[in-house]
């Protein structure tokens, strides 16, 4: 029996029959905004605008800006609500995702499915029509990889699913110096490669936070077929090549001592806080707590602090 068939009754399908037509109109604006995942798309975002900065080594046209942030706002929000179209089903079994939208009714999957798709498409034309074709092109790239590749092949097959799904999460960079140059360069290579080996180690140690949900609807994150010594080793691993990598824009031209102070500052916390998780795992089996989400919320502040220092070092140079 498969996890969506053993889902208590009335679960998903009770509340996904209920009518939406009756729902307050502000709780239901409120739901497809839920829709779209909001705070994911602000890290998003916090990864497109500086890269704008250093594409322009200086201040960017602001239109510009603002075009490239609500394309990419649109294309993300669009990527996840099919996301959650498609997942509807261990939604509603996770206790982590049992409020959202589909799961309890405030939207149905017909109209998920709408939205999702329509925000993609005008996502892609505004990017086409206002901003360039490369990044229209790269907008929709990653939101068919988030989709298809990371949503509906890799996510419930292999552990090695949010390594390479990750990569959707990396395109903003690209889109942002693309939008900027109309073409693509080294250092927007380099930081794509910073976010692709900062994503593991991220979302590693929010996974081992939530283990049993994952476990419970077969969906096999490293720390559901791994022990938390083997997944932290790991998270220790990425985290080492992911300040490495961020230290290469400086050799390149790309940027100078203040970017890389940031980027030592920074990246040495990390490493430190993610050895600490892995001296914590080593200790958990003699009753030590783990506190892995310590290095969860350290991971926001450093991508944070880091593409900061992307977008204020052309004008300290």
């Amino acid at each position: 029996m498969t996890a969506v068939e053993s889902r208590p009754a009335g679960v998903l399908g009770t509340s996904q029959s209920q009518s939406t037509n009756h729902r307050p109109f502000g709780a239901r604006v409120k739901a497809f905004v839920a829709l779209t995942k909001p705070r994911i798309i602000e890290l998003l975002l916090i990864t497109t605008v500086p890269v704008m900065f250093l594409a322009e080594q200086g201040v960017p046209d602001l239109t510009l800006v603002l075009l490239t942030c609500v394309g990419g706002y649109l294309s993300a929000g669009g990527a996840n609500a099919l996301n959650m179209y498609i997942d509807r089903d261990i939604d509603a079994l996770m206790d982590r995702t049992s409020q959202r939208p589909l799961v309890t009714g405030m939207v149905s999957p017909r109209e998920c499915l709408a939205f999702g798709i329509t925000l993609a498409v005008v996502s892609t034309l505004l990017f086409g029509l206002t901003v360039n074709w490369l990044s229209a092109w790269l907008s929709l790239g990653a939101l068919l990889f988030y989709v298809v590749v990371y949503t509906m092949i890799l996510k419930r097959r292999t552990a090695q699913n949010i390594v390479w799904g990750g990569i959707a999460g990396c395109m903003p960079v690209l889109i942002g110096w693309s939008a900027v140059t109309n073409s693509l360069s080294w250092a927007p290579v380099i930081l794509f490669l910073v976010i692709f080996f900062w994503t593991p180690p991220h979302y590693w140690p929010l996974s081992m936070k939530v283990k049993d949900d994952y476990a419970r609807v077969g969906v096999p994150m490293l720390p559901v077929i791994a022990s938390n010594k083997v997944v932290a080793r790991q998270i220790v691993i990425y985290s080492w090549v992911m300040v490495a990598v961020s230290l290469l824009l400086t050799p390149l031209g790309y940027t100078g001592w203040f970017y890389t102070a940031v980027a030592l500052a920074a990246g040495g916390w990390w490493l430190w806080e993610a050895h600490a998780l892995q001296n914590r795992a080593k200790a958990e089996v003699t009753g030590g707590k783990l506190k892995e989400m310590r290095l969860f919320h350290w991971s926001i502040t450093y991508v944070s602090l880091l593409f900061v220092a992307v977008a204020v070092d052309p004008f300290l140079r």
